[in-house]
């Protein structure tokens, strides 16, 4: 086994190689590609079983389909790394030195056999509804192939691109790659249907797909390169919508990843090396299911929900099963789980909705009609807040404008571990408002006293220090940095600056932001998130008809791409020093 070792894989660069292949080198081709990125995901980190999973599909793919006139779309793109080494790509795979020089996505800027960048899920089938919407309009004959899966067909959009697809009348050729699995375990309804399909091997009269008009074609053995190029030939260059239903083991070739395919979704550096386990520290994800299990055992109305991503919030396997009806997992479906627990609050029940910032922005109508116009008291839990160092198409940046701007909405911004569970326990409990918390990013702040503040009374900022000449105000997570500005202006200009906490992202303290103008000259804001229709933006149009300025610090309108933090936070002036001297030149 180790001597053909990138054997094969050496002579690949694109896809014309692998249509030269043998079977068995096609085969070896498969082990070959598999190990490489066993090596390197443990390596760097990375999507782990879903990639091992469709590793045979791929090469027959680009076995049988003519790349990238033939137009393959991913979804969700953590399933393409085989996929990036058959197109000219594998170097970053299988080279230490040039490791992580492509993203872990799709990105038509590497490569044109990638169509669209896309990061999140459920997209494909519409976007190649698009495509072959496209190419009937100009006179096109090209195959338009969508691969989803990994739990993609639990989102909404989804539905709405099979509904579509199905009366498209030309050829679109829809794989689902089903491995029994999404990040977590599979919900829904449609699930069901699947594994009847997948227990009759295909042949269920009960068939979510024909139903839907599709032509109709299950394998189970999806790691079976032979039978996978068989049935993509018999489909190619169709004249109508075709559904391949093809079985597949999430985390294939790793025993560990097979059994738990949860934990081996997505992994750290080292995670297949065997040590000692990592001690475990409280966390904002810890704090947050040890207050959810608390209040559920207090009053059975209360729930917890995620949309598939049970992970971003603390979670555990544990916490889930110990939860029972406390918990639902609405699946990979962000818009119906704003809705869903609109309506449980509307009817009495007191539902937390734990979802990561990057993925809340698919959420924008449901937030503000489903929702905020009906002020129903649905509590919302915004993970990972922060500007980041992250791919393109998993920044967590732009919550604020996204919720802030909501009318009825409150959204906070808690700074230490007691201000979050008093925020938390606040939100629960009334009645009034939906609410939103952005939970802190990082380890945890606590100051060991307890939070007495009344969160009722809205847009209320905290003076931490009292001081003149130089306020400043640090929302959540850039409180600290807050007091470090502090620390700067004093040493380096003698200032005694002013320190706010504002709580509020979703409104404005007046009354303390007109004390400010008798004895400051500057005010500063610090958000940690994207400047444009912020939270500091507000403080600025407050302040635009006297005489103090502000200066608001926070990151450009901008998608960055895996740019490491330090150097956003330069470039933004979001370090102590660059802000004193921004300050120092407004004051002169």
């Amino acid at each position: 086994m180790q001597s053909t070792i990138t054997n094969v894989l050496d002579r690949v660069n694109s896809p014309d190689d692998v249509k030269q292949l043998s079977l068995g080198e096609l085969n070896l081709l498969a082990d070959e590609i598999r190990q490489t990125i066993i090596k390197r995901v443990n390596i760097t980190g990375g999507h782990f079983g879903p990639n091992l999973g469709i590793v045979e599909a791929t090469i027959a793919l680009h076995y049988v389909f003519n790349s990238p006139v033939d137009k393959i779309v991913f979804d969700v793109s953590h399933q393409c790394y085989p996929h990036k080494m058959l197109t000219g790509r594998k170097e970053s795979f299988t080279n230490p030195e040039k490791y992580g020089i492509y993203t872990g996505y799709t990105a038509p800027e590497e490569s044109p056999h990638d169509l669209f960048k896309i990061g999140h899920t459920s997209t494909s089938v519409s976007l190649a509804t698009g495509l072959a919407k496209g190419r009937d309009l100009t006179g096109g004959k090209e195959n338009i192939i969508a691969l989803i899966g990994d739990g993609s067909l639990s989102g909404g959009e989804a539905y709405e691109g099979l509904n579509n697809a199905a009366v498209l009348g030309s050829n679109i050729i829809i794989i689902i790659n089903d491995n029994d699995m999404s990040i977590a375990e599979n919900h829904g309804g449609l699930y069901g249907n699947l594994k009847l399909l997948r227990d009759t091997n295909g042949q269920a009269e009960n068939n979510f797909f024909k139903a839907l008009g599709f032509e109709y074609h299950y394998i189970d053995e999806g790691h079976n390169i032979e039978k996978l190029i068989e049935l993509f030939t018999k489909v190619k260059d169709t004249n109508h919508p075709v559904v391949i239903h093809m079985h597949t083991i999430k985390g294939k070739g790793v025993e560990a990843a097979e059994l738990d395919k949860e934990s081996y979704h997505w992994i750290v550096p080292g995670a297949l090396d065997k040590k000692e386990p990592a001690p475990v520290f409280e966390s904002y994800e810890s704090i947050t299911a040890d207050y959810i299990t608390q209040k559920y055992n207090e009053d059975n109305s209360v729930i917890a929900i995620s949309p598939a991503t049970p992970g971003v919030s603390g979670f555990t396997k544990e916490f889930r099963d110990r939860a029972g009806i406390h918990y639902t997992d609405v699946g990979i479906a962000e818009e119906h789980a704003v809705a869903f627990s609109s309506g449980i609050a509307k009817n009495g029940g007191k539902p937390i909705l734990a979802v990561m910032s990057s993925f809340i922005q698919r959420t924008y109508d449901q937030l503000s009609q489903d929702l905020a116009l009906n002020s129903n008291p649905a509590t919302l839990l915004i993970f990972w807040g922060s500007i980041s160092g992250a791919d393109a198409t998993h920044l967590t940046c732009f919550d604020i404008p996204l919720i802030s701007n909501i009318p009825n909405m409150v959204y906070l911004a808690p700074v230490n571990k007691e201000e979050y569970l008093k925020m938390l326990d606040w939100s629960v409990n009334q009645n009034d408002y939906p609410v939103a918390i952005r939970v802190p990013v990082g380890n945890v702040i606590s100051t060991g006293v307890e939070d007495n503040t009344d969160y009722s009374i809205l847009n209320k900022f905290k003076v931490e220090e009292s001081g003149s000449e130089v306020a400043i105000i640090g929302l959540g997570n850039f409180f600290e940095l807050g007091k470090a500005v502090k620390n700067e202006l004093a040493a380096k200009m003698g200032i005694n600056a002013t320190l706010i906490n504002p709580h509020f992202i979703t409104g404005i303290d007046e009354e303390l932001l007109n004390s400010l103008k008798d004895n400051h000259k500057v005010v500063i804001t610090l958000e940690d998130g994207v400047l444009d229709g912020g939270f500091g933006e507000k403080i600025a149009r407050f302040y635009g008809n006297s005489d103090m300025k502000v200066l608001n610090f926070g990151a450009k309108k901008e998608f960055t791409d895996r740019i490491p933090l330090d150097v956003i936070y330069r470039n933004n002036h979001l370090t102590p020093d660059l802000i004193v001297e921004d300050v120092k030149n407004c004051l002169s």
